[in-house]
């Protein structure tokens, strides 16, 4: 499956935070193709392991992780007329999606609704009309209008804690020119860029000095659990977070094919061995790396370093237009971030003083 048709097949799963089945098992079906172990672990992850022909050494393996879930919205409250009241999961705003076409994932059955905040048709005698008519709408104005009543929704499990997401209905790419727009290429492209590059280092692998653990992440968006269970319990020293990253003026970023790589963000700062490598191996691959400090920013690589839980991380990113909104890369640029990943994970030290680790 080419990348274009896996990053589709991606789009179209749902996978809030904790809720992320959907996606989790297009992934699992794609890594046990070219790892020599894939499994789900307990919370949730999905691993694959290509191990080198040549490497024994635990500490040295290398860990790549991609996040499953999206942001999307959680059930607070559901009212007496069956409206359901939300708020984010993970990272998002109002303005993130505006009014648009959901799915209820209730426990038994997946329902349609419509996020609604209300009309622009007020006198602005409410807040929450206020709101609507300044354009500050706040997710105390959001609301979720089902067309069932309070007791058909418990009926199919629609209580505080059900995940609500974007419709399948608005799940489609779009293209323009040389890019793909889309809800959810946070994480999307990232996930078809690792596990582009794991077919790639299958084909590789006896240039492989060390084994490379591929962590396919739960509850990114929300706090960084399962990459934090993972990182604790399997091998090697090393993670580096694959994400989306922001295209803005202040970060000095552009929407292009060459990959962003992280140095540093809210978590603190990725080690320096680590970005040059990846640099270098950016380079290699025949693109033009963007250096940038994603300050508003963060990863499960940046979580799993703050945490001591590893001795270094780093981060590469394909430059993403709109991010946790109707995001838009280009398609070559997950390519090239697949690229670049197979070359810093065939040569992780070169372009680094002597070679050694911090």
């Amino acid at each position: 499956m080419g990348i274009n048709a896996l990053l589709t097949e991606l789009l179209n799963a749902r996978g809030p935070g904790g809720q992320e089945d959907e996606v989790r098992a297009i992934s699992l079906r794609e890594l046990k193709d070219v790892c020599d172990d894939a499994y789900i672990d307990r919370a949730g992850n999905v691993i694959g392991v290509v191990r080198a022909d040549n490497g024994n050494d635990a500490d040295a393996a290398i860990r790549v992780m991609a996040h499953l879930d999206e942001i999307a919205m959680i059930v607070k409250n559901v009212r007496d007329n069956g409206t359901l009241e939300v708020l984010a999961l993970g990272g998002a705003q109002p303005i993130s999606f505006g009014v648009c076409p959901v799915d209820i994932l209730g426990d038994e059955k997946v329902l349609p609704g419509v996020l609604s905040y209300g009309s622009m048709h007020n006198s602005g005698g409410t807040s929450n009309g206020r709101d609507v008519l300044a354009g500050n709408v706040q997710w105390k104005d959001v609301y979720v209008v089902t067309r069932k009543s309070k007791l058909e929704l418990e009926a199919v499990g629609v209580r505080p804690g059900t995940r609500v997401v974007l419709s399948q209905h608005w799940r489609k790419p779009f293209y323009v020119q040389d890019c793909v727009a889309a809800h959810f290429l946070d994480d999307r492209a990232p996930l078809s860029a690792v596990i582009c590059s794991a077919r790639m280092l299958h084909a590789k692998r006896k240039t492989l000095q060390q084994d490379v653990w591929f962590v396919l992440t739960t509850l990114e968006e929300e706090s960084n659990a399962g990459a934090l269970y993972a990182a604790s319990r399997l091998p090697g020293e090393t993670t580096i977070a694959v994400e989306v990253g922001p295209v803005l003026e202040e970060y000095g970023t552009e929407l292009s094919v060459n990959p962003i790589i992280n140095t540093g963000d809210q978590k603190g700062y990725y080690s320096r061995t680590v970005v040059q490598a990846l640099i270098a191996a950016s380079r290699r691959a025949g693109y033009a790396p963007q250096s940038a400090l994603l300050v508003d920013f963060a990863s499960d690589a940046s979580a799993v370093l703050s945490t001591g839980i590893d001795a270094q991380a780093g981060c590469i990113a394909i430059p993403t237009e709109n991010t946790h909104g109707f995001e838009m890369v280009l398609l070559e640029g997950i390519s090239a971030c697949a690229a670049t990943l197979v070359e810093y994970l065939t040569a992780p030290r070169s372009g680094t003083p002597d070679g050694k680790k911090e």
